[in-house]
């Protein structure tokens, strides 16, 4: 039996050969396994055999410490999570930014629909309709014009009281006055829409939005009572329990007589409106002097 040989029998050639040799048989070892689970591929290549190849080394290297281009590829991994995290921080910080200015701009949409919805408070408004009583109109005297009275207006409201005259009348409906007949004093004549100077031309005329016959509240009319058809002259000589019939385009209407009363052209308070079907006649007085109103009042005679 041959003797074996100690460390210090080996030359240092003979050592390196066999730690080369023992490395390669290392080396064949884990290729080998590598090759039984598939994590190894060999390609047909020119190299000559017993040459380690590129695949070889690459596998030999894993057992090795981490080399320079691993700590590269590292901190490259590294950067790129750290610039991803950053991309997603902003995304989010973006979605909160949307979301918190949709809820503010639907906070102000519904602000101004609100707004838009909800009713302005009532504020009083100059009343130009009833500056002074209608009908009123300079004498007539011979080689002179007739025209409105515009003393009888106060100087302020004058431009106020242009402005309602130009305004246009509406259409005449069904339930108001078309005619009026006062036996006692022979009076048919037609009824008009509005009491302006061109409408008190055309006959009795009724103040607009006031009470049409028959409904609760102050039906107004007024007519000259010397020009224009001299319809209104003889209102002094009515007396209480008189009638006075309103006819509509359907049916008619009775009012009694209930007073007569001479006021100044200002007393507009008595076109005010009633609790009562009231009828209220206003024309100038007196005949041919025109400084005052003559106003007679009636009541609906019930059914």
């Amino acid at each position: 039996m041959p003797r074996q040989r100690s460390i210090e029998d080996f030359s240092s050639d003979e050592l390196r050969r066999l730690l080369v040799e023992k490395r390669r048989a290392e080396r064949e070892a884990r290729l080998s396994a590598y090759r039984k689970t598939g994590r190894v591929i060999r390609l047909v290549t020119d190299e000559p055999e017993g040459e380690p190849s590129p695949q070889e080394n690459l596998i030999e290297n894993e057992d090795e410490p981490i080399t320079i281009r691993q700590r590269a590829r590292t901190r490259r991994k590294t950067g790129m999570d750290r610039f991803l995290f950053a991309v997603e921080i902003v995304a989010i910080l973006g979605l909160f930014f949307i979301i918190l200015n949709g809820v503010n701009l639907l906070r102000n949409l519904n602000k101004e629909f609100s707004s838009a919805l909800a009713q302005p408070d009532p504020t009083p408004t100059a009343l130009i309709t009833a500056v002074v009583l209608p009908s009123g109109h300079t004498p007539p005297v011979e080689g002179v014009e007739v025209r409105p009275n515009d003393a009888e207006i106060p100087e302020h409201l004058r431009p106020l009281m242009q402005s309602y005259a130009d305004l246009p009348i509406p259409t005449q409906s069904a339930q108001q006055a078309r005619q009026i007949q006062i036996p006692a004093i022979g009076v048919n004549a037609p009824v008009v829409l509005g009491d302006g100077w061109e409408q008190l031309k055309k006959g009795v005329a009724q103040h607009l939005g006031t009470a049409n016959p028959g409904e609760t509240g102050n039906l107004v009319v007024s007519a000259h009572n010397d020009i224009f058809g001299e319809l209104f002259k003889d209102l002094d000589k009515l007396q209480p329990g008189d009638e006075v019939v309103i006819i509509t385009q359907d049916r008619s209407f009775t009012y009694t007589i209930t007073g007569t009363q001479i006021v100044e052209p200002t007393r507009v308070d008595l076109m005010a409106p009633t609790a009562e079907k009231t009828l209220t006649m206003i024309s100038c007085y007196p005949y041919r002097v025109d400084n005052k109103r003559i106003v007679v009042t009636a009541v609906l005679q019930q059914d």
